[in-house]
């Protein structure tokens, strides 16, 4: 037996807004997921997005609450390159979402931005620079 990595899970406070934040990151979630309590998006590369609200978590997990504080968790999206991390960065701010962290270049050779969903999951943005 070996498992493997299939799908990242989000419990979501607001569907709508999170499906319209990953929507315009580019996954693509069927029309009318944002109105579903569970939605998933299934990009190139073969790892699902699965989206959950509260209440459907609650609903099998009554236990449930909502983390406090800083989160420990992000996705990383790689970019075509360098610019597409400023361009998607400044698109991603531009439509009003927090940009936690304006592109840089990293000490560790990757140009390199965060912003962060609708329920203060950080995304990173990333591209490998150029070598010089």
């Amino acid at each position: 037996m070996t498992p493997r990595l299939d799908a990242v899970g989000l419990v979501v406070s607001d569907m709508a807004a999170s499906v319209a934040f990953y929507r315009r990151l580019g996954f693509p979630f069927p029309e009318g997921a944002e109105h579903e309590p569970h939605a998933e998006a299934a990009p190139p590369g073969g790892v699902r997005l699965l989206l959950d609200t509260e209440d459907t978590v609650r609903s099998f997990h009554p236990e449930w609450r909502p983390p406090t504080g800083d989160g420990r968790a992000a996705l990383a999206l790689r970019c075509d390159g360098p610019a597409e991390v400023d361009a998607v960065y400044e698109d991603m701010v531009g439509a009003g979402y927090d940009g936690a962290l304006k592109p840089w270049d990293a000490f560790w050779g990757q140009r390199y931005a965060v912003v962060r969903d609708p329920d203060g999951n950080g995304v990173d943005l990333f591209a490998p620079l150029p070598a010089e």
